[in-house]
């Protein structure tokens, strides 16, 4: 059963807030971040991007870097940019896109949930990423930045949700650069602290939607301070860390899209003839072309839009994994036709998120960049639970979540 406890937030004035928020870490480069940070001194990228504060081309792995952050988070506090909340509290955090809502609950998760498998993940993570958020959170002594999990659906905790709702937020802006509303309330009834602690603990898993390398870094600095502290009880705080929990029927997963820079020396009708042995191929013409339903793809090449659809027997329906389009995809055409390897390293394809749409896939095949795009329709909440549920791993680059958590609403102190 899932663990979880309120904490005593480290958090921005209200007044505050739109000048300390920023887009995570992971979703921008380093020169990105300095030029969204401009001349804003209180912009948390001074210390969840460090490297903005020293000259261009300073590596973000510089152990100079690692002690700025710990110094800027310092001085944060001292100027009372981040304020730590004098009593432990749950808060909702909601975010708006395109006219939906989702309301996440900001908690903290126990770390011996993630080591044990009671907080489930269904991606890869490499080592160096771990190592490197690790550091951060060990010289910071905190988790700067949540992580984003979902678990099942609880009407208990929706009507709970819906009546902070209904009353005025903490924090209330809309974000620079993507438009999206973003909301805040802070959860101080005891009677609700309790609430949502037991319905927490009715949960058998909680599920990590996006930030596995966050969440391996959090839980592993939290084991390797109960490891190292020969007084340990069980209850510091570092055996916690920071997580938005959203309810899995809320969420929007968008399609995660490829682009290839050639055809494995194929000519566009050797490619596409080479397809139809495990695809019904339609031209759909020169009109942007998104797949409908389930094992359709969306082929851009020769300016001219294709749908793909897989034919039976080219997945297994009880492989929770062979299931997947982009298992599919990947299978059949990435590697089968297009032999490019593995796909988190080759440098012959690149991948693009939802948000971008499809134009970006015929901008960047029109432009002689790249030589084909693939289309995909998106993985659901369920598909990604139930690979989960089976300890089983999903291919990369197959999930794109939207909107992305902001951070610098909450941090989490680990002493």
């Amino acid at each position: 059963m899932a663990k979880i406890k309120p904490f005593r937030g480290l958090r921005p004035p209200k007044n505050l807030v739109e000048q300390v928020e920023s887009r995570p870490y992971d979703v921008l480069d380093s020169e990105e971040a300095r030029a969204e940070a401009g001349d804003n001194e209180k912009s948390l990228y001074h210390i969840i991007k460090p490297e903005i504060n020293f000259p261009v081309g300073t590596s973000e792995y510089d152990p100079r870097v690692y002690e700025e952050a710990a110094r800027q988070f310092q001085m944060f506090q001292d100027k009372g940019w981040l304020v730590q909340d004098k009593d432990e509290h749950y808060y909702i955090y909601a975010q708006t896109m395109n006219g939906k809502t989702q309301y996440g609950l900001v908690i903290g998760a126990y770390v011996d949930d993630y080591m044990n498998g009671v907080i489930k993940k269904h991606e890869l993570t490499r080592r160096d990423k771990e190592e490197d958020r690790m550091k951060h959170v060990r010289v910071n002594d905190a988790n700067m930045e949540p992580v984003f999990f979902a678990y099942p659906d609880n009407a208990v905790l929706d009507k709970l949700i819906m009546r902070y709702a209904a009353t005025e937020p903490e924090y209330d802006f809309i974000a620079p650069i993507d438009g999206f509303g973003h909301k805040f309330w802070v959860i101080s009834d005891p009677a609700d602290i309790a609430t949502i602690t037991e319905e927490f603990r009715k949960m058998p898993s909680l599920y990590i939607a996006d930030g596995h390398h966050r969440s391996a870094a959090a839980a592993l600095v939290g084991a390797e301070k109960a490891k190292q502290n020969p007084n340990h009880r069980g209850d510091e705080e570092y055996n916690y860390f920071m997580a938005v929990a959203f309810q899995a029927s809320q969420l929007t997963i968008l399609d995660y899209n490829r682009v290839v820079k050639d055809l494995n020396g194929l000519t566009s009708e050797q490619f596409l003839d080479a397809i139809r042995k495990n695809f019904t191929v339609e031209n759909k013409g020169t009109e942007i072309y998104k797949p409908q339903r389930l094992h359709e793809f969306s082929l851009y090449l020769d300016d001219h839009w294709f749908s793909l659809l897989a034919k039976d027997g080219t997945y297994d329906n009880s492989d929770p994994i062979g299931v997947l389009d982009v298992d599919i995809s990947s299978r059949l055409i990435l590697q089968n036709i297009l032999q490019l390897g593995d796909l988190r390293s080759s440098q012959r394809i690149d991948f693009v998120g939802g948000l971008r749409g499809l134009g970006e896939l015929k901008r960047r095949v029109d432009s002689g960049e790249m030589r084909a795009a693939l289309a995909l329709y998106p993985v659901s909440m369920q598909q990604i639970m139930d690979i989960a549920d089976s300890g089983k791993i999903m291919p990369p680059k197959a999930t794109w979540f939207e909107p992305k958590l902001r951070s610098g609403l909450v941090v989490h102190k680990l002493s």
